[in-house]
């Protein structure tokens, strides 16, 4: 029994490091929640629907309200690289969204401390549209918010391509630092 309470543990434990999916860098500790329609995302990997994705989601945290001005992002890590033949070949980044200028609004929505901005880009929301694969295939979308300065500002020049898109690359050149909160959801097509 205390072994397996132990091996629990050390499990749950393991949960609560990572924000986002395995293998993903950079790996993020602390949780950005999301709030789609009114369901908030506090589980990391929670599966949901193109419908429940459509619209932009709230986003905020549940443990601090944050005061800084942040960047918002989300990344699909699973585009197949070839749609005609979606399971040949290496599967690649899509960039969904990245706007800039989110701040906190002192107010909270589901128990979550909202953050929001009045900038739809450089790159607006585009919600989740994974193709249909057989055998099913769910994509992982990752939200990673980094902190700015109230200054901080990035064209669309600047992002490049979103198919493709490089996170480190467009992190080291844009002089952002590592990602403060993150968080992931599951969508099949």
């Amino acid at each position: 029994m205390l072994l397996q309470s132990l091996v629990s543990g050390v499990a749950l434990a393991g949960l609560a490091v990572a924000q986002t999916p395995s293998g993903f860098t950079p790996e993020v500790k602390d949780r950005l929640d999301l709030i789609f329609g009114t369901k908030v995302i506090t589980v990391p990997g929670t599966s949901l629907t193109k419908a429940e994705t459509a619209k932009q989601p709230v986003i905020g945290t549940t443990d601090v309200a944050l005061n800084g001005t942040y960047l918002w992002m989300m990344i699909d890590q699973d585009v197949p690289a070839n749609f005609q033949n979606p399971s040949a070949g290496a599967r690649r980044t899509n960039l969904h969204a990245m706007i800039s200028g989110f701040k906190a609004t002192g107010q909270t929505s589901n128990g979550v401390f909202t953050l929001t901005s009045t900038s739809t880009g450089p790159i607006t929301y585009v919600g989740p549209g994974p193709p249909a694969e057989n055998p099913p295939y769910a994509h992982r979308y990752v939200s990673l918010l980094y902190e700015t300065s109230a200054t901080f500002s990035v064209s669309r020049t600047q992002v490049g391509q979103t198919f493709g898109f490089n996170l480190a690359t467009f992190a080291t050149t844009v002089g952002l630092g590592k990602p403060i909160r993150g968080n992931y959801f599951n969508v099949t097509g």
